[in-house]
């Protein structure tokens, strides 16, 4: 069992941070690698030709073996909308084919399948959950029956982003696989918190920012493009993806071969001296750590105040429906959301408000003081 990690941070001892769905903080070591990264720069005659392939190669890697993938098979990308729309570019529904996707999911995983359904005059379907009891399992069981022998594509995550309601990527990629529709799925909110086996899963394509839950910076991610993508097209056709760019001094001998797996779908710049060792700092604490662990360490540190929370009227999907590091409360019937959200902010608890939930996301950083904190906010609003 995984002890609290807090030293290994520097978050003010009196903010009681819960919104790693948010942005995660930095770890120390993951702050110096950007120091290091910038500094650098002060130097550039000691950055070699090298130096534009290694420290991405092991981003890469760490990736690779976080989700239990061939490293070639990631790219390096900025964003997740990046990811997205590369996939996206990768697909070309026929006329009247259709493309499922679930309801409120993150803006990032919805523009880029409404511009492909416009572009084709293809039909997006978009699954709503149920209200009441019961909301995962008929929400996972929505989202099967929407795919059919017309589905191109199935674009989900496995936790929703709002309040943590898990999908069974399982069944939902067994049912696609089925269809012969391409399997999509925005890990941003889910892996490096929660195992998770690309391979055993059977997706076509795994996009994640780096920011949240991979402990990395902003504005650097992964793309996991599985065989179905890997000769696809690039968004970008960039200098370094090519066949021998490691070979400076040849590199107007044009090239017409990429270099092998996904490396072709890399953003241009891709050595950034600064993020990239970033994140791969954040990667090497996730698997020091192991997502599994992580899991348990929140579901461990939450249960109690969960469990008071329900006897105070609070709505929060049942734990085998949920995942233990992100999840939605919401609020007795009469009490007004922002009552709730006043009490948490005297208390400096940081959550997110999502729809009509509560979002909050804890961490290995987290200990018993910040379960008091939102324990207490809990018990004020609903008392009040």
């Amino acid at each position: 069992m995984l002890e609290c990690q807090k030293d290994l941070f520097s978050l003010p001892n009196d903010v009681h941070y819960l919104n790693c769905a948010y942005m995660s903080p930095l770890a120390r070591s993951v702050e110096q690698a950007g120091i290091k990264g910038m500094r650098r720069k002060r130097g550039p005659h000691l950055i070699t030709p090298s130096m534009f392939f290694e420290e991405a190669d092991e981003a890469r890697s760490l990736f690779a073996a976080l989700v239990n993938v061939e490293s070639q098979d990631v790219a390096l990308i900025p964003a997740a909308s990046y990811g997205i729309a590369t996939v996206a570019r990768n697909i070309s529904p026929g006329r009247g084919q259709n493309l499922v996707v679930i309801h409120e999911q993150f803006p990032s995983n919805v523009y880029s399948w409404r511009r492909l359904a416009r572009e084709f005059s293809a039909e997006l379907r978009t699954v709503k959950p149920p209200d009441g009891e019961g909301r995962s399992a008929e929400w996972n069981a929505r989202v099967i029956d929407a795919i059919d022998k017309n589905t191109a594509l199935v674009a989900v995550s496995n936790v929703h982003w709002a309040d943590g309601t898990r999908f069974d990527l399982a069944s939902i990629g067994a049912r696609a696989r089925n269809v012969g529709a391409a399997f999509v799925v925005d890990g941003t909110q889910s892996v490096g918190a929660l195992p998770f086996d690309a391979r055993a899963l059977g997706v076509d394509a795994l996009i994640c920012a780096g920011y949240k839950w991979l402990l990395g910076p902003y504005s650097i991610g992964a793309l996991y493009m599985g065989p179905r993508f890997t000769s696809g097209v690039p968004l970008e056709e960039n200098w370094i993806s090519r066949l021998h760019s490691e070979r400076f001094g040849e590199l107007i001998r044009y090239q017409e071969e990429y270099q092998p797996g996904a490396l072709r779908f890399d953003v241009g710049e891709r050595s950034n001296f600064v993020l990239v060792p970033m994140m791969v700092a954040g990667l090497r604490l996730v698997l020091k750590w192991g997502a599994d662990a992580i899991q348990a360490y929140c579901e461990v540190l939450t249960h109690d105040v969960l469990r008071d929370a329900a006897t105070l009227g609070y709505r929060i999907e049942e734990g085998s429906s949920r995942s233990a590091h992100l999840f939605g409360i919401r609020a007795p019937k009469g009490l007004p959301v922002e009552r709730l959200r006043l009490e948490l902010t005297r208390r400096n608890v940081s959550v997110s408000a999502r729809g009509d939930a509560v979002r909050v996301s804890p961490h290995v950083y987290n200990d018993e003081a910040d379960m008091e904190a939102l324990r207490a906010a809990l018990r004020a609003a609903a008392m009040a």
